[in-house]
């Protein structure tokens, strides 16, 4: 899902790191104001396991990949606004040190992996929680991995449209339309990179339920966003 530099035009560019960073000062801001230590060291080994799984790239025709990304599982344990800001440093190192995703290009990726995908996937998994009878580690499991899985396609998605619209407004960047864009993005993400992140967020999610006494400070999302250690 990583986009390069050279397929987004300077308008998209631009418009798109302009409306990241207002987010980013807002996800700094909640962070000074309600993490505490043990949730900002929790968040700092989430956003290595982001980086860690968003390393394993499989090819998607016309110059993007698919992958994992881990944004949801973060959203769950921490809250979406931590997620924000520990996709985005997976996504900075990547960008500066690795070239994986453009440097250019940064506030486009970060809009769909650090703020598209994990508020998706939370809110969606909140809100199949409270249609849920009980509160149960495979109800955690299931409402998980549906959360992963719809935010990812949706990043996904929102990653193609950026795409198919430079042909129209930026030409001699991307090339290929909507028509193309779309169906080759979310092929790869609804059959590969969605169901490896439904399976690995629902399965940690639902691991931390079923050992609830011994994790319930990780479950605990309103303790650790409320400023609580």
């Amino acid at each position: 899902m990583h986009i390069p530099d050279g397929y987004l035009g300077p308008l998209t560019t631009i418009t798109l790191l302009a409306v990241m960073v207002p987010i980013w000062w807002y996800a700094a801001k909640i962070a000074r104001e309600k993490m505490g230590d043990r949730s900002i060291s929790l968040l700092s080994m989430l956003s290595a396991f982001s980086f860690l799984v968003m390393m394993f790239n499989w090819p998607v025709p016309d110059g993007t990949t698919a992958h994992m990304v881990g944004a949801t599982l973060i959203a769950i344990l921490l809250g979406p606004w931590a997620a924000v800001i520990g996709v985005t440093i997976a996504l900075v190192i990547q960008a500066f040190f690795f070239g994986d995703g453009g440097i250019l290009a940064l506030g486009a990726n970060c809009l769909n992996m650090a703020v598209i995908l994990p508020f998706v996937g939370y809110y969606t998994y909140s809100g199949i929680m409270k249609l849920m009878k009980k509160d149960t580690a495979r109800n955690r499991a299931i409402a998980a991995g549906i959360g992963g899985y719809i935010g990812i396609n949706v990043a996904a998605l929102a990653a193609a449209v950026e795409f198919g619209i430079q042909p129209y407004i930026s030409p001699g960047y991307c090339p290929y339309g909507l028509d193309m864009a779309i169906p080759a993005m979310l092929f790869a993400h609804l059959l590969v990179a969605g169901p490896v992140e439904a399976a690995v967020t629902g399965f940690v999610v639902g691991y931390l339920k079923s050992q609830e006494d011994r994790y319930s400070d990780i479950l605990n999302v309103e303790k650790w966003v409320s400023g609580g250690d």
